[in-house]
């Protein structure tokens, strides 16, 4: 059976907040705020910011977070439902963008797809506002350059991607992105 999916006005939108799934997650292991921000690496205000809304980490950060936590971030992610594929439209990508508090948007996709083996988001970073920072975690990732032109470095090597161009790498290397348009937009998918 196809189903026209655009057609049918099937709509997959996230019910709960990243930060309530924290908090949910923190209290039941019976961690403070103060001792989840001495696990990840962060400070205890920027938690209380995550979990209460106000602000939307890093995906490095909520990788940390994640880690320390003993989850994954597509677990965070997840809502509770089991469906077989997750259907997304462009608009609703465009409509889910949230800042972080390194400069950039990004809007997680597939998060009702449990156990996944990849998270997919789609980043949007703009000259000038992105802080320059380099991160590493576990996993590995496919960056898909969608508009626009970035560099994007890993380890030592500096990569320039235009609209099409893509790399995959391994994500335990330091790595970070630069816009070199005024506008790009990139799919970033980690393993």
């Amino acid at each position: 059976m196809y189903i026209n999916a655009r057609k049918e006005g099937i709509i997959m939108k996230k019910e709960t907040s990243i930060g309530n799934e924290i908090r949910k997650l923190r209290n039941f292991q019976g961690s403070t705020l103060q001792e989840l921000a001495d696990r990840c690496g962060c400070s205890k205000s920027l938690l209380s910011k995550v979990e209460n809304g106000k602000v939307m980490p890093s995906v490095a950060t909520l990788v940390k977070i994640a880690s320390s936590l003993g989850t994954t971030v597509s677990a965070l992610l997840e809502e509770n439902s089991q469906i077989s594929a997750v259907f997304t439209t462009w608009e609703e990508v465009e409509a889910n963008f949230i800042g972080t508090d390194k400069g950039y948007r990004i809007s997680a996709v597939a998060t009702q797809y449990q156990s996944k083996k990849m998270q997919p988001f789609f980043f949007r970073v703009k000259d000038k506002e992105v802080k320059r920072h380099s991160v590493r975690h576990d996993g590995e990732e496919f960056v898909l350059v969608i508009e626009g032109s970035i560099n994007f470095q890993v380890g030592h090597v500096k990569y320039t991607l235009h609209e099409g161009d893509s790399l995959y790498f391994n994500a335990s290397e330091d790595h970070y992105v630069s816009p070199l348009s005024e506008n790009a937009t990139y799919l970033d998918i980690f393993v």
